[in-house]
Parts: C-alpha cells; sequence; structure tokens
C-alpha cells in the first residue's frame, strides 16, 4: 500500500481506483462489512507484513504467533493515544484479566454449590427420602441427635433417624429400587449429553492422511492418500460435547486448536445437569473432571466479554488456563493444587503471568464455595483426617508397594480401558445406540456395588468412609469400617472380604465405565480403588492406623491411572490435611508413574485422546517418537498434485484472475482441508525457481472472495482481478477491468525449513512457536518444494507410532 494508506487510522481492504460505479459500489459495501468485522487493531495490520487473520473456522489450529502481533498492535493503539478516555481504558485494559478472574471464579464455586448439592440429594433418593424436607440429603436430613437406631448393614446399610426415611426396610426390595432409580438416573443423563451431539472433521482430514516414511513428491508415491484426495466428502465424527471428563479436550484446546462450541453456555448447563445424575447412578466415575470442563467454559463465556480476549485466540488460552485451575480448586477443596493441575496435566502454554492469574481464580473459587458451604462443616478440607500415630522407616516399604500396585493398576487401566472402548464400541448396537451403553453400564454396577455395604455409597462418600481413623475419631465409632474393625481377638475375615470385593469391582468398574456417554471423571473411581486397596494392606499392619494406608494408596492409583505428580501430591495434603503424610505420598505417586510408564508410557488422559482423534501435538512425545529416527522434514511434503492444488503462481503484475482462486478455493472446501490455504509463488528471471513470496489461509480467502466480491451484478470472473502481493506494476486499470486488493489477508512473511532439515526441527518450530503451519524450502535454491499444516504433522506422528518408528 502507499505510505499515506500506511498511516490512516483505518486502512482499506480494498485499493480505490478511477473504476466504473459498479466497483464504487461494492468498495462501499466492502467497506461496511470490514467495519463492522474487523477491529480497529485488525485493520492496522493491514500495513504489515504478517496479514491479516479472521476468525478460525472449525477444527482448526490458531497463529500464535500473528495473534502475539496482534495483541501487540492493540497494545500500543491504546498506548499511543491520550486523554483522560485513553488512561481510563489503558487502566481497565491492564486490569480486565485480574477482574476476570476472579469473576470466573465467583461463579465457578457457584455452579460447583449448586452441583454438589444436588448430587448429594439425588443420590441419596436411591434409598430413602427425607420426610417433611424432600430436597435434602440424609446427611442433612439426620444429624447426630436424631439417631434412634442403627439397623445392621448386612440388611439395609443405612443408618435410620427419625427424619429419614427408607422406602423398605426389606432387602430384596429395596435392591430393586436402588437399581431401578439408578436406572433411571442413568439415561436421565445420557439422554440430556445426547442433547450436545456434534458433527466435527476428525484429526486427519482427508488431505492429512498420512504418508509413508519417504517424501512424497509425485502422484505414483501416494498409494495410501489417492482415495481420499480424490473424494469430494470431507471425513469426520460425531462428537458429544458434554460427554467425559472434557479434559482430553481441554488439552487440545489449549494446544491451539479450535473445537466449536465445547465452551458454549448451551454445553456449560447440560454438563452439569448431566453430571448431577451420572454421579447419583453410583457408577465408578466422579464429578471433578466435569467441574474442569465447567469453570473453563465459565472462562470461555466470561472472556467474550472482554474484547482484549474475544478477538484474540492466544490470549483467549492464557484466561482458559486460569480458569481451569477453579474448577478442579472447588472439586476438592484444593486451590494450590488447582493451580498445579492446571499447569502440568492441562496447560501447553503457561507464563508467568498466566500462574498469577490461575492462583487468584483458584483462591477466590476456593473462597467463594467456603461461604457457600455445600458440605455443612464450614471447611474446604473434603476428607479431614487427624491420625494420632507417626509412620517409621520401615513402613516406607509398605508405601513403595503401594506404588508399585497403584503403577500396576494405572498401566493395565490404560491398556484394558482402550481394548474395551476398541472391542465393545465396535458392535453396531453400541456404537449407534449410546445410551443403551449407559443403561447396561449402570445396571451392572448397581447389581455389583449394591451387595457390598462399602461401595453402595457415592464414590466420595466411600473415600470418606475408607480414611477414617476408628482410634482417635469419635464419630468413627459410628461408621460401619470401625464397627468391623474393632476385633481384639482375631481378625474379620468377613469384612476383609468385603474390602477385596470392593477393590476388585473398582477395577472392573472403571475400566468399563470411563469413556461412556455422560460427564464423567476418572479421578475419584482411582481414588476409590487406591483407598480400598490400601485399607485392605493396613489390616495386616497393626502398629498405624489402617486409613493411612489408604490415604497413600489412593493417591498411588490415581498416579498410575493420570500419571500426574506434583499436583497431585499437593492436592492429597490439601484434600485430607495431613502435610505430615507428605513425604509418603509423594514417594508412592513417583513408584506408581515409574511402573505405570513401563506398562503404558500414556495416561489415561492421552489415550482418551487417542480415542477420540483428537488432534493433540505433546512436545515431548513427539520428540521421543521422532528422535528413534533418521527421518528429514521431506517426509511430510504433500505428494505433487496436492500442491499444484494449493500453489499459486504470481506473474509480475502481482494479480490473478478471481475465477481461478475461487476454484482453488472451491477445491479446499470440497477435500475438506479447513486448515489449509493458498502459498503465493513467482519465479524471478530466467532461473524458472518458485520463490516463496507468501502465504493466505483458507478462511480469510474464503471471507475475501465471497464477502469482498459479491457475486450479483458481476460481469465476468475473468475480468475481475484480485491483488496478491504489494504494489501492481502498472497503474493504468482499464475502466472495464474491475479489481480487489487482498494483499492485508496475505502474511508475506511466513517461516520455512529446509527439506533436509531433521524432523525434530519440525517438531520444535510446532510445538514451541505455535505455528499453524510451516513452508519447506529446496536446499541450495531455495525452492518451494512443500506446505506443512499442524495436523499433517499430528497425523505422521500418530502413523509412526502406531506402525514403528523404522530408520530410512
Amino acid at each position: 500500500m502507499a505510505d499515506s494508506e500506511a498511516g490512516n487510522e483505518r486502512t482499506p481492504l480494498l485499493h480505490q481506483n478511477r473504476l466504473s460505479q459498479l466497483q464504487h459500489e461494492q468498495d462501499e459495501e466492502a467497506s461496511s462489512i470490514i467495519a463492522s468485522t474487523v477491529t480497529k487493531e485488525e485493520q492496522q495490520l493491514a500495513g504489515s507484513t504478517i496479514g491479516e487473520r479472521l476468525p478460525y473456522n472449525d477444527y482448526t489450529t490458531i497463529d500464535w504467533l500473528h495473534d502475539l502481533v496482534k495483541d501487540s498492535y492493540r497494545f500500543r493503539y491504546i498506548q499511543s493515544r491520550r486523554g483522560l478516555r485513553y488512561t481510563l481504558l489503558s487502566l481497565f485494559d491492564a486490569c480486565s484479566g485480574w477482574i476476570a478472574v476472579i469473576v470466573i471464579g465467583g461463579l465457578t464455586a457457584c455452579v460447583a454449590f449448586l452441583v454438589d448439592i444436588a448430587v448429594a440429594t439425588v443420590s441419596d433418593w436411591k434409598v430413602g427420602y427425607c420426610s417433611g424436607h424432600p430436597f435434602r440429603n440424609r446427611e442433612a436430613c439426620c444429624d447426630a441427635k436424631n439417631f434412634t437406631s442403627v439397623i445392621a448393614f448386612a440388611k439395609s446399610g443405612v443408618e435410620e433417624c427419625k427424619e429419614w426415611h427408607a422406602w423398605t426396610n426389606n432387602y430384596a426390595t429395596s435392591f430393586a429400587i436402588y437399581v431401578g432409580m439408578a436406572l433411571v438416573f442413568g439415561i436421565i443423563s445420557s439422554s440430556a449429553t445426547m442433547m450436545t451431539k456434534t458433527y466435527l472433521p476428525t484429526a486427519s482430514d482427508n488431505e492429512q492422511s498420512v504418508p509413508a516414511s519417504k517424501p512424497n513428491n509425485d502422484d505414483s508415491d501416494v498409494p495410501n492418500i489417492t482415495a481420499s484426495t480424490m473424494s469430494s466428502t470431507p471425513a469426520g465424527k460425531i462428537m458429544y460435547m458434554a460427554s467425559g471428563s472434557g479434559i482430553p479436550e481441554l488439552k487440545t484446546l489449549l494446544s491451539g486448536f479450535t473445537i466449536p462450541s465445547f465452551l458454549s453456555l448451551h454445553v456449560l448447563l447440560i454438563k452439569a445437569f448431566g453430571a448431577i445424575f451420572a454421579v447419583s447412578t453410583g457408577m465408578c466415575l466422579g464429578k471433578e473432571g466435569p467441574f474442569v470442563h465447567i469453570s473453563t467454559c465459565v472462562g470461555y463465556l466470561i472472556g467474550n466479554m472482554f474484547p482484549k480476549y474475544r478477538d484474540n485466540g492466544r490470549k483467549m488460552r492464557e484466561l482458559l488456563s486460569a480458569a481451569c485451575s477453579s474448577g478442579l480448586s472447588v472439586a476438592f477443596g484444593a486451590p494450590i493444587g488447582g493451580v498445579l493441575f492446571s499447569y502440568e496435566e492441562i496447560s501447553t502454554y503457561f507464563p508467568r503471568k498466566v500462574l498469577w492469574r490461575a492462583f487468584l481464580c483458584s483462591a477466590t473459587a476456593a473462597m467463594v464455595l467456603r461461604e457457600l458451604n455445600p458440605t455443612g462443616t464450614g471447611k474446604l478440607v473434603l476428607f479431614e483426617t487427624n491420625y494420632g500415630t507417626e509412620y517409621k522407616a520401615v513402613h516406607y516399604l509398605v508405601f513403595s508397594l503401594l506404588g508399585v500396585a497403584g503403577g500396576i493398576f494405572g498401566g493395565l487401566f490404560c491398556k484394558l480401558n482402550l481394548l474395551w472402548s476398541r472391542w465393545f464400541r465396535s458392535f453396531a448396537l453400541i456404537r449407534q445406540n449410546p445410551v443403551l451403553e449407559v443403561g447396561l453400564v449402570v445396571l451392572a454396577t448397581a447389581l455389583l456395588q449394591f451387595p457390598n455395604p462399602l461401595t453402595r455409597e457415592p464414590g466420595d462418600v466411600i473415600i470418606k468412609n475408607l480414611l477414617v481413623d476408628c482410634a482417635d475419631n469419635d464419630k468413627s465409632k459410628h461408621a460401619w469400617v470401625c464397627r468391623n474393625e474393632d476385633t481384639e481377638t482375631s481378625t474379620n475375615w468377613k469384612y476383609v472380604g468385603w474390602l477385596i470385593y470392593g477393590t476388585l469391582a473398582k477395577l472392573v468398574l472403571t475400566t468399563i465405565t470411563f469413556g461412556i456417554k455422560v460427564p464423567s471423571g476418572v479421578i475419584i473411581p482411582a481414588l476409590d480403588a487406591g483407598a480400598f486397596f490400601g485399607r485392605l494392606v493396613g489390616q495386616l499392619i497393626g502398629s498405624i492406623s489402617p486409613g493411612i494406608f489408604a490415604m497413600v494408596g489412593a493417591a498411588a492409583f490415581l498416579a498410575g491411572v493420570s500419571r500426574m505428580t506434583i499436583s497431585l501430591a499437593v492436592i492429597m495434603f490439601e484434600l485430607t490435611g495431613q502435610l505430615s503424610y507428605t513425604i509418603p505420598h509423594m514417594l508412592a505417586i513417583l513408584i506408581a508413574k515409574w511402573t505405570a510408564d513401563a506398562i503404558s508410557a500414556e495416561g489415561v488422559y492421552d489415550i482418551a485422546q487417542t480415542v477420540l482423534g483428537h488432534p493433540f501435538l505433546d512436545p515431548d512425545t513427539a520428540i521421543s517418537i521422532v528422535r528413534r529416527t533418521k527421518l528429514n522434514v521431506n517426509v511430510l511434503v504433500p505428494p505433487k498434485r496436492t500442491m499444484d492444488g494449493i500453489t499459486v503462481h504470481v506473474p509480475p503484475s502481482n494479480k490473478v484472475a478471481l475465477g481461478l482462486l475461487r476454484g482453488k478455493l472451491v477445491a479446499l472446501k470440497e477435500r475438506g482441508l479447513m486448515d489449509a490455504g493458498l502459498v503465493l509463488v513467482q519465479t524471478h528471471g530466467s532461473s524458472n525457481v518458485p520463490v516463496l513470496q507468501g502465504y493466505i489461509s483458507q478462511s480469510e480467502l474464503d471471507f475475501g472472495l465471497t464477502k469482498l466480491v459479491p457475486t450479483s451484478s458481476l460481469p465476468h470472473s475473468s475480468d475481475f482481478q484480485v491483488r496478491l502481493l504489494g504494489q501492481q506494476v502498472d497503474d493504468q486499470v482499464s475502466p472495464e477491468t474491475l479489481e480487489i486488493d487482498l494483499t492485508p489477508f496475505v502474511d508475506r512473511t511466513p517461516l520455512s525449513i529446509c527439506a533436509k532439515a531433521p524432523l525434530e526441527y519440525a517438531v520444535e518450530m510446532f510445538s514451541k512457536l505455535g505455528l499453524r503451519y510451516l513452508c519447506v524450502t529446496e536446499e541450495g535454491t531455495g525452492a518451494l518444494v512443500g506446505v506443512i499444516i499442524k495436523k499433517r504433522l499430528v497425523g505422521y506422528l500418530e502413523h509412526l507410532r502406531e506402525h514403528g518408528n523404522g530408520d530410512e
């Protein structure tokens, strides 16, 4: 553009020429569209070589580098203005992040309060009701002064009081009511989850089919992608946005990909509603994972109220990383653990300012939840314990054995859950009827868990009962666990049998439950299984309370499943209030992780990403895969047919025909290449070498050709010239020839890499710089030989992982 235009506050995307009245009207319409779609900061980017960016389309990756530059333009625009208005605007801009996380933390705590109260009430409806107060749970209905009798758990397992009424005292009838109510709750939860059904493209779209372990430079070299690239229907999949924990999707989203509607208000409401009934069924699942998804939804909705975050994908993900921490904070009453969980498990990009904002968000959520007091204790600690004995050096051996057991369980769980998911859901009846699968799992769970007095309760109540210290807690004398352990003469083998039964039931049921189409998490079930096993081991150790081993066993089993380390150790002492047992937790967690890694290289959330087919680039895993090979970047170069389709040879006039661009745009859409674009090349002199000049993404090209070029009243496409690179050589424009300027949409400085560079270079550039695409040039000449988009790299790494990493 001309220098005078570059200095204007609003740089027009349409170059003004002395054309006909028709073009003048089109310019006015285009200016109106741009004014309502593109912000002033974005319009300033038209004078930059980095190129304009518009909202990303479905399931694509954001451009971290461009969003960084875009935010710099926004910041400079505010700082360069003078006056009271802009001073206040600058102060608000500086404080907007802190204001946002405070609001997010408070709202997350309010949602968690409603869900906690509802879960406690609805779950108890399986066994009885509170007379006069039908929306009170059993604990709220009955306090200590109202107890009149205790009926043996061998009959009903329900402690009765004056206000609480069981449906029946007959064991068989209560069993039937329990199973029937669980089935109803499961159907309600799964049916609600079906309302978030969405069609999405697969992680590896048609063009992204994985090549062989050699460069695809001609048509004969692409036997595995020819059929797909010729298909006119892009591959796709069905996704239920509110199902599962949401953590695998959040990891994908925070790594830079866009999952449409995943953080919408609609999904938030159904996730909260579905989690209430899913947890109330008694299945081996928890609401902790869904809380993280819910808090991120709150963060997204609040972030959209601030232009600073709404218009910038990079900034929005900073806010979402902070919002994630509040979810685990309210789930466990663990504000510090929530921050560490977001850093360790979910976030890919976590700078220091995000750490501080996550700290504030998590603390706010914890403070608000404490005042709302859903548990009625007035404390954040959910499973407060006070063991009167200290562990000795000899007990380190027991803690280590618990770590080994937790690692074995975690590694086997990841493998067996993957095998179960692929086998059981391969049946057409199950695959096409997710509600049926939920009903079958609920039925199996209720039939297996009701006979055991320990597994009949919700997951968080199970942990609370298993961590109890029977020696020093007076209230624990009423606990069924303590009554069965209060034997001075011999071991209560019937009670030991219930502990073994509970451990095995949790292991099996958790394996078949994780992945079903209801809001669910795996944290509580893993803690339950570990607490059962730890309490069982504690029966053999008479010197200290068995609750200590239940507590350490719970941490070990969760570490084996999720591979959490630092965040889990902090969560456990925040969860129990037992800071003095941090060392046993750390020891068991480390050994569990090492053991589980030896069995299964990936944790449960990584496995879930593979099963769900989400694109995710884990730099550590990717580097470990490619470093065992001798592959170069040229293995990722698309085949010649693909490169011909996405390459535009721009003549010296820097203008091409509208019909050419529209044809290439249609081809991109037909093949489902939503994350791709067109690469612009020029030849200079007699060398005939295609030199890279720029790149324009499909979404921006689509905007330019559909919004800025009205299809009505156009003479002929061939008469419409589109300027792509810089100023035109010949300023004389024919009145019969219309022209539109798309140069602001072109990235004039695309990053490139040599085709002979090691593949690790490309992995590092995509993961560390957050690239959306990377151009590949020939060694020596600098000629363009290919373009790699992020999903192509992800697909190729998945191919190497599944089929081995043979050397070239």
